[in-house]
């Protein structure tokens, strides 16, 4: 990132109800240290003051989602410049400074320092379009697996539909949970799961229904007895 017009390197480690920040000049001078309450006014009122006293500021968390979101999205609005310290490299970083106790003070000024001296180390936060493709993928993929597991589920359902339909009726709403798919890879027929027995049948779902084999079992039963042909 390019840090050479920035007047005040601003680091924040985050918390869910409370931020630390400090906030160094180019110089290395200490302008901010003190608690920050995660709260929109509080932030906005410090950003706007570091902002008219010095000129631009770098806001850098060490994580920009979940509890480090509003902060982010406040130095947004707030006109200010915004990254991120990967948490590995803030350890390695944190080792290099005196003292080893860690506190939400020392993190802080940690964060707001390697962003200072060492901006090669931040990264930024902007969603570019190579993000955004690799995104496309992931969730392409996960499209392509819910389909395929949709695709065997109805392809199971339609097998024992022209096998055995009333088995079907209890078993196919229920084909994607682990105690039926347990049933048919192991027995895998209405005779095999006949001979099996009903004690037999509990002992093999219980692990995987704990709540339900002893009623799914009866429900098996009474769907085999139900049909004498196959």
């Amino acid at each position: 990132m390019d840090t050479r017009d920035v007047a005040v390197f601003l680091g924040l480690d985050v918390g869910k109800g409370e931020h630390h920040a400090t906030g160094l000049t180019l110089d290395g001078k200490n302008v901010v240290d003190k608690p920050l309450p995660n709260s929109e006014p509080k932030m906005r009122a410090m950003l706007d003051k570091l902002t008219a006293k010095y000129g631009k500021v770098l806001v850098v968390v060490d994580q920009p989602a979940s509890i480090g979101a509003l902060p982010l999205a406040v130095a947004r609005d707030a006109g200010c410049e915004v990254a991120y310290l990967p948490g590995l490299t803030m350890r390695r970083i944190a080792d290099l400074y005196p003292g080893e106790g860690k506190t939400d003070a020392r993190d802080a000024a940690i964060i707001a320092d390697a962003a200072r001296t060492m901006p090669h180390t931040l990264r930024s936060i902007e969603l570019d379009d190579e993000t955004i493709a690799e995104l496309h993928m992931i969730v392409g993929f996960d499209d392509d697996l819910a389909g395929e597991v949709t695709r065997v589920a109805n392809r199971l359902r339609g097998l024992l539909t022209q096998i055995h339909p009333h088995l079907e009726r209890v078993l196919g709403p229920r084909i994607q949970h682990p105690a039926v798919l347990t049933l048919l890879e192991r027995l895998g027929s209405p005779k095999a799961i006949r001979k099996a027995g009903r004690r037999r049948l509990v002992t093999l779902l219980r692990p995987k229904a704990p709540r339900m084999a002893e009623r799914l079992v009866e429900d098996i039963f009474t769907a085999l007895d139900e049909q004498t042909v196959i």
